[in-house]
């Protein structure tokens, strides 16, 4: 049995934009809050590559326009599902194609992002928006 890392978990995620409008997604391991598509980053696998792949797996969608936001730490935060410490390493995209849920997305809307920070948005994604909002 495998007891719990010794080192924080590198996660990627981002804020894309199609069509004047960012994508917000809702999920079970962020305790039903809306935040943004991202995973955990894979051995040997840059984060660039990991992003894109996230975003096929969950929603179908290719990415382009990638480019750095901001760099968060979640230590065992109460919104997501279990105690865990992650880094997470934030971008901002534009987003191709259309939204194809896997089963860890329960929801998905395509809002203007003004209108993004009146969802239920779990605390890092908040600051992932106003950062992009700031920079707009």
């Amino acid at each position: 049995m495998e007891g719990p890392p010794r080192y924080p978990i590198p996660t990627v995620g981002a804020l894309v934009e199609q069509a004047g409008r960012v994508l917000l997604v809702r999920t079970a391991k962020w305790r039903g809050l809306w935040g943004v598509p991202g995973g955990k980053v894979e051995w040997g696998e840059g984060l660039e590559e990991a992003l894109r792949r996230e975003f096929w797996e969950e929603v179908g969608l290719r990415l382009s326009r990638v480019r750095f936001a901001l760099v968060q730490e979640a230590i065992f935060s109460q919104e997501f599902h279990k105690p865990t410490h992650m880094l997470l390493l934030n971008y901002f995209a534009e987003a191709e194609g259309v939204v194809r849920p896997n089963e860890e997305i329960l929801e998905w809307a395509w809002v203007k992002a003004e209108e993004g920070l009146s969802f239920p948005l779990n605390t890092f994604t908040r600051k992932l928006l106003e950062r992009y909002l700031e920079e707009v």
